[in-house]
């Protein structure tokens, strides 16, 4: 009997077309599967007969109940090489194999200054006037010789330090393990963590989810900000605490805020996020570029060739 194999977290309809899967059909069987994550329960149920399952990233949370639940499953590949929401040791000591891919490295700090520069020139707000068959409504933003703020300088963030400098910007950063010299090679000014929400006109974050990231931009440092200043958040949710960022827009202390990524996902219908006027908000597609979904799936396939053959590439844990 062939292998069942669930693509799962398909939201976009788009994983049959972005690559070949055919490939895999000397392997087994592929189902492109649609849903939005739910209960435990449910994801027994619609997952229960599939011994390979690919996950788009950190969409459905795979915790012990639920690889508990799937007796079938033996091979579970990710998009990307890190993924918080599969429980890997129990992975591990239920003899399910885990596996990652590459990732395209442009396409968050890519999204990243979309959102920046929407922010900044009030691009919705004068888009949808425009549609709604009205001229101008407000005055944008300058980036020029303003100070944007990174809160995380690794790979993304250096790439966002890039096009900030391109754009004429004074850039600083910090980060727990930040050092100057390091801040110095990509031609950042390292400061202190309060300096950093004190001095950015901007404040983006590049940030790791961990536990010292959880919660790290709160009331304390977002009232460090000035009066005026947007932050952006392309990184993880937790790492901002969503109540404290709310309060600070409705209250109009912060000009605006641009996310990605939040605290649940889907993001729930009645968020204030959703409605907020200064808010310019993206149901995370950081990620989601067709460069880097040819490169997760391609690297999927390849993994469970590898699999199918006795062996195990880019395993995770």
């Amino acid at each position: 009997m062939s292998v069942q194999i669930a693509v799962i977290d398909d939201w976009q309809n788009v994983a049959s077309g972005v690559v070949d899967w055919s490939v895999l059909e000397s392997v087994g069987q592929v189902h492109f599967l649609h849903d939005y994550p739910a209960d435990t329960a449910t994801m027994i149920e619609r997952l229960k007969g599939f011994e390979v399952i690919c996950v788009m990233r950190e969409r459905s949370p795979f915790d012990k109940a639920l690889l508990q639940g799937l007796p079938k499953l033996k091979l579970l590949v990710t998009g990307g090489m890190r993924n918080a929401a599969i429980d890997i040791a129990a992975a591990k000591a239920l003899g399910i194999q885990v596996c990652g891919t590459d990732s395209y490295k442009h396409a968050a700090p890519e999204l990243t200054w979309a959102l920046i520069m929407a922010s900044t020139r009030n691009l919705v707000a004068e888009a949808n006037s425009l549609r709604a068959g009205n001229w101008q409504v407000g005055l944008g933003g300058d980036l020029y010789g303003k100070t944007l703020g990174i809160l995380g300088l690794g790979s993304i963030g250096q790439k966002v330090a890039q096009f900030a400098q391109a754009f004429g910007m004074r850039v600083i950063a910090w980060s727990e393990n930040l050092t100057p010299e390091r801040a110095a090679q990509s031609g950042v000014t390292w400061v202190s963590k309060q300096a950093l929400f004190e001095q950015a006109d901007i404040l983006t974050v590049h940030l790791v989810l961990s536990d010292r990231s959880r919660g790290l931009v709160d009331a304390q440092a977002l009232g460090w900000m000035k009066p005026g200043a947007r932050l952006v958040n392309t990184a993880r949710g937790p790492i901002v605490d969503e109540q404290a960022l709310v309060q600070a827009l409705q209250s109009g202390r912060l000009a605006g805020a641009a996310l990605d990524v939040y605290s649940e996902e889907p993001l729930p219908a009645d968020h204030p996020f959703r409605h907020l006027p200064n808010v310019l908000a993206t149901p995370h597609v950081g990620y989601v570029s067709e460069q880097n979904y040819r490169q997760f799936y391609a690297q999927m396939i390849e993994d469970i060739q590898a699999w199918a053959n006795g062996a195990s590439i880019r395993a995770l844990g």
